[in-house]
């Protein structure tokens, strides 16, 4: 009863933090929520060897209400390149399901290693390199093409992230109009989100380590508690970004990860 407690203040306090962050950011899901998650399992007492297979399982379920309501929201506005949907959600899917497996098999050091690396070069692009030149006039095609999906879906779900960080970058650079590559990431974030939870849940299945009321590596109180949680203080975070000019904003979030990468290298190597 004690660590259900325990979880519960934890993962609500994880909801708080990362929905005032996403809403002052403007990036929500798995790249605030997994840091933040980490932190708040090792005061609930998780196993250090599983916190961040929980904390990314975590991280997908609450992905999945969110990426539905946020890509009806832009679909609704036309925001949602289908033809590039149906190209690429195969390989998305795919791709998501190859990170879960991928994950399952190393240790929570190693995916914190994974999360903290491309956190990191995620940091360094917005705070050096906040406009970046188009690499192409248009989304390209070729048989290599579907690589660059398969590697979205992948790291994406290893991070416990609904792919928005990656798939908005990456659309940009195909000279996709930012309001439509956002939209049609939030669609991904349905594809990577579903498959990924189900692939963490599987790989826990039965592991003596997981926080009660678990299935798997996904937290029951954490996606309980962390999804109303955020929706609640986000709103917060909106005002206080309205207090800051885009470039301000994006070295502050851009300082957050740099301190959330060198956070998990850091536990990583204990």
């Amino acid at each position: 009863m004690e660590q259900w407690l325990i979880l519960g203040v934890a993962m609500l306090a994880t909801g708080l933090v990362a929905g005032v962050l996403a809403g002052l950011f403007g990036i929500g899901g798995g790249i605030v929520i997994v840091p933040v998650l980490e932190t708040a399992l090792g005061f609930a007492g998780v196993d250090p060897a599983i916190r961040m297979h929980v904390a990314v399982g975590t991280s997908l379920a609450t992905i999945i209400p969110t990426s539905i309501a946020s890509a009806r929201a832009h679909h609704r506005r036309q925001s949602v390149d289908v033809e590039i949907v149906k190209r690429w959600a195969i390989f998305v899917l795919v791709g998501a399901l190859l990170g879960a497996w991928i994950a399952s098999l190393v240790h929570s050091s190693v995916l914190a290693m994974v999360f903290a690396s491309l956190a990191f070069m995620v940091a360094i692009k917005m705070l050096f390199f906040p406009e970046s030149r188009n690499l192409t006039d248009e989304v390209p095609r070729g048989p290599l093409v579907p690589v660059i999906p398969t590697a979205i879906g992948c790291f994406s779900s290893m991070m416990g992230i609904g792919g928005g960080t990656f798939s908005v970058m990456t659309l940009t650079l195909f000279n996709q109009p930012i309001h439509r590559a956002v939209g049609t990431a939030a669609l991904f974030g349905l594809v990577i989100s579903i498959p990924g939870m189900l692939g963490f849940a599987v790989a826990g299945w039965g592991d003596p380590r997981i926080p009660a009321a678990s299935l798997g590596y996904v937290s029951l109180i954490g996606f309980a508690c962390i999804a109303p949680a955020t929706i609640v203080a986000a709103p917060l975070g909106v005002k206080l970004a309205h207090a800051f000019s885009a470039k301000r904003l994006n070295m502050l979030f851009g300082a957050f990860l740099v301190i959330a990468s060198l956070r998990l290298s850091f536990r990583a190597f204990l």
